[in-house]
């Protein structure tokens, strides 16, 4: 991870481009073992000095949201590094020496099938070091168990490495970046974010928001138990786009699952397909839906301005101007593309060669998105919420 450690050495100053916004989201969806895209999509950002001051994320989002948060800008970088080269060794064995002449050889695809494969199984039957491992006993041999241990995994590890990596004091500062991570409430199935802007937030509120069932367990938080908030919606977009006050606001989602894809041919890829669908979002369809609700709002805000300063003490103009939005979103979206050798267990294959590769191609596909000549101007009044999204011909679909 040479490259993630000396480019980030020596950050840009701010990038000009954030002088037009008052927000400036980062935006992470969830996909375990996928999150290493995010990690280099927000290195990026930082060789760019785009300094998010919103981080809203969901499962291995959230994970990320924490490290980048709970680190100062300089460090940011090298204690996600430190995260992920952590969560991808086995936790039963050394991971296998670097062998420098293989680094650059490509493996026939039924080769890389199989290893990738078989970091998957180790997952499962052995946990990874720094996040989760075996519960024992097994919960069906538990004469007693609780929400908190009915699970197939003990993710004690994942706390000890949070409170190593982020600083929540740093977190819970009032001058700390926002952050806000969503889960699903047990008991009640109702999705609940939490926001240092509300509270403070500790190590089990972003271990709730990947607390995905029966892996596991739920977390408790209050005297009420969550569960990941992927289960409900896998991406906090929806939460960054109906904040109030509406501010001018520069957004970057990241997506690991794509809502377009290849028909499966095989049950293996229609496990696949089917967990893309289920986690993807339809992060479009939010924003296709965002696009024309601004819109509409933004008409609104336009026609407000006509109505005589002697009419605006009317309770419906007051109701109006609750209704009403002039601010300008500029989104920007990348999407993780999956590898011809990616199966449907993609998101627990945690092996360091795959990590290194997601990184890679966050890192490459955002510094692709920073080329764009106009794409971080901000919107106009005419067209008051625009998208911007380098893989859209990429996909099969639209």
């Amino acid at each position: 991870m040479a490259e993630q450690k000396t480019s980030s050495a020596k950050a840009a100053t701010r990038h000009p481009a954030q002088d037009a916004y008052k927000i400036t989201a980062l935006v992470l969806q969830g996909g375990g073992a996928l999150g290493a895209y995010q990690a280099g999509v927000y290195q990026a950002l930082d060789e760019a000095g785009l300094q998010p001051n919103w981080i809203a994320g969901i499962s291995i989002g959230a994970l990320n949201a924490a490290i980048i948060a709970g680190n100062p800008p300089e460090q940011r970088v090298e204690k996600l590094t430190e995260f992920w080269k952590t969560i991808c060794k086995s936790a039963l064995w050394p991971n296998r020496p670097s062998i420098p002449l293989l680094e650059n050889f490509t493996f026939p695809q039924a080769f890389r099938d199989g290893a990738n494969a078989l970091s998957a199984w180790r997952a499962l039957t052995e946990g990874q070091a720094g996040f989760f491992q075996p519960r024992m006993p097994p919960p069906l041999l538990q004469w007693h168990g609780s929400p908190a241990t009915a699970s197939w995994y003990d993710t004690t590890p994942l706390r000890e490495t949070l409170e190593r990596l982020a600083d929540f004091d740093r977190i819970n500062h009032p001058s700390c970046v926002r952050v806000s991570v969503g889960a699903v409430n047990v008991r009640t199935a109702n999705f609940a974010y939490f926001d240092n802007r509300h509270g403070p937030l500790r190590p089990e509120h972003f271990m709730a928001s990947g607390a995905l069932p029966p892996g596991f367990p739920a977390v408790e938080i209050d005297g009420e138990y969550y569960w990941d908030g992927g289960m409900v919606s896998n991406t906090p977009l929806y939460k960054v786009l109906t904040e109030r006050p509406h501010r001018d606001s520069l957004i970057f989602q990241v997506d690991l699952w794509s809502a377009c894809g290849a028909l499966p041919h095989d049950m293996s890829t229609v496990a696949e397909r089917a967990k893309d669908i289920q986690y993807s979002s339809r992060t479009r369809l939010i924003t296709e839906y965002m696009h024309q609700s601004r819109e509409q709002q933004q008409l609104l805000h336009e026609l407000m301005a006509l109505v005589p300063e002697a009419k605006r003490t009317d309770p419906a103009f007051r109701r109006a101007e609750q209704r009403a939005n002039g601010a300008l979103t500029n989104l920007i979206h990348l999407i993780y593309r999956d590898k011809p050798y990616e199966g449907h267990y993609k998101d627990y294959e945690f092996s360091a060669a795959t990590m290194h590769e997601h990184w890679q191609s966050g890192l490459t596909d955002m510094r692709h998105t920073l080329t764009q000549p106009t794409w971080l101007d901000p919107p106009t009044t005419e067209n008051p919420f625009v998208t911007h999204d380098v893989h859209r011909d990429w996909l099969p679909c639209t």
